[in-house]
């Protein structure tokens, strides 16, 4: 009976330790991703993805686009920003890349006249960031 017992604790504590571990390493890796991800967006972008997140709340984008984990973007007008970076095509007609987010972010209007997307004044530097923030972005 006590060898029984001794046996059910020491596969209940190598369980716990192996759920543990398990736990670790996907925060781990979830961890290593995003870190690869914001390294690889401010590679391609030349910005700061941290800048471009406060930017992001700054300029109200939050307002009309949904992005997770995003304090104040939480709006439906315009497409959700999560898995932006992967999208094949940005603004209806323009392939997405660095170059062409920024200039959508700079001038909607002049990109695609009567656009929902407002002019806000947005400087190239502050596109930049702003891009680079969301080539970080998910699904």
């Amino acid at each position: 009976m006590l060898r029984s017992l001794s046996t059910k604790v020491t596969f209940a504590i190598i369980t716990a330790i192996v759920v543990v571990v398990a736990v670790l390493g996907a925060a781990w890796k979830y961890y290593d991703d995003r870190q690869r991800m914001r390294l690889h967006a401010e590679a391609i972008t030349g910005g700061s993805s941290r800048r471009g997140e406060a930017l992001f709340i700054q300029y109200g984008c939050g307002s009309c686009h949904s992005a997770t984990g995003v304090r104040t973007a939480t709006g439906d007008v315009g497409p959700p920003m999560d898995g932006i970076a992967t999208r094949v095509i940005i603004a209806g007609h323009l392939a997405n890349n660095a170059p062409n987010m920024e200039r959508w972010i700079q001038d909607p209007q002049h990109v695609s006249p009567g656009t929902a997307m407002p002019d806000l004044g947005v400087s190239a530097g502050d596109a930049r960031d702003i891009t680079a923030f969301l080539y970080t972005r998910s699904k």
